[in-house]
């Protein structure tokens, strides 16, 4: 394997240093521009060090005995890379050499251990509900895709860290799109969640580069879906023949009415529910997903959703504002709710949260800003996204500079014709006296 190989000596000034003392001798490899550095348990004076030479300069015995042992020193480092090139090694790094001539084993790392040992980090974290359980699915699934690109691109079972490279990430992409079936922005999620692991990789030393840097990852746009007033009256309205089915339309209602996702109105507790600073029912808490602090009013759906459930005895006995059931279950009761509906869409938990960014506040009025903080969105951006779909609000905020300039070209039109009117009777008066 080529590559760029370098050796060199040069003076380290110690820790403690005083005025006269001497300087320490290290030696110092670069392969690709990366650096490792030893000491040669040798020291010398600044004045007497050759810095372009790489050695001591004088004529006496002591000065030829420490240049003749540095220039052995190097010749073994150099001999050092050439066995690793011999060997085969898969990639040769500063370290390697030094670890060679040494005469120590280099610990490998590989991708799949730092998977591991982040997965297993973030389970321990899902427990303490520092994360979401989701979250953790999502590094569990590129563990099963990298192990099976692995297989089919390299025929191995795992692969060191140093290796990876600009073909090896532009490789799994390719994978991702093509064995694995994946969208643009399926792909792009699995991507992200390797560029974390890699950073990791990076962040213990592991590695020295960025094989990430330079590559770009492009999304395609997507529709958002969100409910409109219409359809959340269809689903408001309908008399369900079952209990199990009457809760969860009221759970997913008052998502719709207050922004929060599944998660949070999982954890809400009685105690959340408190007076805010206009004297009406507020929430106080904060997200799951972010653990950002979040205060939004109660509306009067919400509220009302709240109190017919308030005396329920689980409601009581774990301190809870709703009874929610797992959200498996919840996915297939809301099917069923929208098919009953005649609602065309797919109800959850996403929908809900736009829904209450979309129909029930900016299409009210209620600035990007108030419900961004709503949301507990930590960029207004995201919740930009959510006002890019209004073509109903971008119509009604035009609708005043829409009448303004009617106006104007109504006035304009008006007084040409006054002109053109007045012009033309003077043509004529001047015609007759002509005549």
């Amino acid at each position: 394997m080529k590559t760029n190989f370098s050796v060199l000596f040069f003076l380290k000034k110690p820790k403690n240093y005083t005025k006269g003392a001497v300087y320490f001798i290290f030696l110092r490899i670069t392969v690709d521009g990366i650096r490792s550095e030893m000491s040669t348990s040798r020291n010398c004076e600044p004045e007497k060090w050759n810095a372009k030479a790489g050695k001591v300069i004088g004529t006496k015995e002591d000065v030829k005995t420490l240049n003749a042992y540095l220039e052995n020193m190097k010749a073994e480092v150099y001999a050092a890379h050439t066995l690793l090139s011999v060997d085969g090694a898969e990639i040769i790094t500063a370290d390697s050499v030094k670890c060679k001539y040494l005469g120590k084993e280099e610990k490998s790392h590989t991708i799949l251990e730092a998977i591991k040992i982040h997965n297993e980090k973030m389970e321990a974290l899902v427990e303490k509900d520092e994360y979401a359980s989701g979250t953790l699915k999502r590094f569990q699934v590129l563990e099963r895709h990298v192990k099976d690109y692995l297989v089919e691109k390299y025929s191995k079972k795992d692969f060191n860290v140093k290796s990876i490279d600009h073909e090896f990430i532009d490789g799994f992409d390719f994978y991702l799109h093509t064995t694995k079936d994946n969208d643009t922005n399926t792909a792009n999620k699995h991507l992200k969640n390797l560029k974390k692991i890699v950073t990791i990789c990076r962040k213990y030393k592991w590695i020295t580069t960025d094989p990430f840097f330079g590559h770009i990852l492009k999304s395609k746009p997507v529709h958002r879906e969100y409910l409109t007033a219409d359809e959340l009256r269809k689903i408001t309205e309908k008399q369900f023949t079952t209990a199990r089915l009457s809760q969860v339309r009221d759970f997913f209602l008052f998502s719709c009415y207050t922004g929060l996702s599944y998660a949070d109105v999982q954890k809400l507790k009685l105690s959340d529910i408190g007076v805010g600073v206009d004297g009406e029912r507020w929430i106080f808490t904060y997200r799951k997903k972010t653990d950002t602090r979040v205060a939004v009013p109660l509306l009067p759906i919400a509220a009302s959703i709240l109190d017919q459930y308030k005396d329920y005895p689980y409601c009581l006995n774990n301190n809870r504002a709703l009874p929610i059931s797992s959200n498996q279950k919840m996915n297939e009761y809301l099917t069923e709710i929208a098919t009953l509906s005649g609602v065309n869409k797919i109800l959850g938990n996403r929908i809900a949260k736009r829904t209450f960014g979309t129909t029930i506040t900016l299409m009210n009025g209620v600035p990007i800003e108030s419900v961004s903080k709503m949301l507990g969105h930590t960029n207004i951006r995201t919740t930009q996204l959510y006002a890019k779909v209004l073509d109903n609000k971008v119509s009604e905020d035009m609708a005043p500079l829409m009448r303004k300039f009617v106006t104007q070209h109504v006035k304009t039109n008006e007084v040409t014709e006054v002109k053109i009117s007045a012009d033309m009777a003077l043509l004529r008066e001047k015609y007759q006296q002509a005549i």
